[in-house]
């Protein structure tokens, strides 16, 4: 990883660091937006006054929220892994798409537009994995600690609950990811039963957790941050709208 930061800083610069930051915003707002909402959509339909769903429950309801999150969010990560790929590349075979719009343009001339949803699969598991991670098992978590520990509900539960479902999602989703960033990287058709194969054969099963480490330098502070941030808007909005 850190080899990783001074190839990119030596040939690119600081700002290489940055490379695909408007296809990173493209898929949040897309992504993000779609599974969080549906997801709370779905929990609100399902808590009544008497009961709180149980956990089976949220991961199910995470799963579909993930599931069109990550189909909805799609084109914005195809740009983003193919944007953050080119530093690894060769000048020569280096994409540079100026920025997501640039991509999504490019990609559907070149590539036609269907090619916007290359991966969409892994993609879709990966982020029914990514949400249960993410915001079932941060419910769990958070639910756990109100009952069985001293803690109030307040942002040092909110930290620990989000830091731990960090963790879960960075390591359920660490195979997903690499399957998913080496097809939407990939020029050439391969499947996935033949892709998983082939890298099992070179690399053994080592590819599973490969880029755990930097996977969870982003992961955790972004799921940290996310729900610190999620937590004070649902505050505020009740408090707004005089809710309890």
């Amino acid at each position: 990883m850190l080899q990783m930061f001074g190839h990119i800083v030596k040939t690119d610069g600081v700002k290489g660091l940055y490379r695909g930051l408007s296809a990173a915003q493209l898929r949040q707002l897309t992504y993000s937006m779609t599974r969080f909402g549906i997801y709370e959509t779905l929990k609100e339909r399902f808590t009544t006054a008497d009961s709180k769903p149980s956990f089976l429950t949220l991961v199910g309801m995470a799963s579909v929220s993930g599931f069109l999150g990550g189909f909805a969010g799609n084109p914005g990560d195809i740009l983003n892994v193919r944007m953050q790929h080119d530093a690894a590349l060769p000048r020569e075979q280096r994409r540079n798409y100026k920025h997501a719009l640039d991509g999504i343009i490019r990609m559907g001339r070149e590539e036609g537009v269907s090619s916007l949803w290359r991966g969409v699969w892994p993609n879709s598991s990966r982020a029914v994995l990514m949400t249960v991670g993410q915001l079932a098992t941060y419910d769990g978590f958070k639910r756990t600690l109100l009952e069985y520990t001293t803690l109030q509900d307040n942002l040092a539960t909110h930290f620990t609950a989000s830091f731990l479902a960090g963790f879960v999602a960075t390591t359920i989703c660490s195979p997903v990811d690499v399957i998913k960033t080496r097809v939407m990287s990939s020029t050439e058709q391969r499947s996935i039963v033949r892709l998983v194969t082939d890298i099992t054969k070179t690399e053994g099963l080592r590819w599973m957790f490969k880029g755990w480490v930097p996977s969870f330098i982003r992961v955790g502070p972004h799921t940290i941050l996310t729900f610190l941030f999620l937590e004070q808007h649902k505050k505020v909005y009740r408090s707004v709208k005089g809710l309890d």
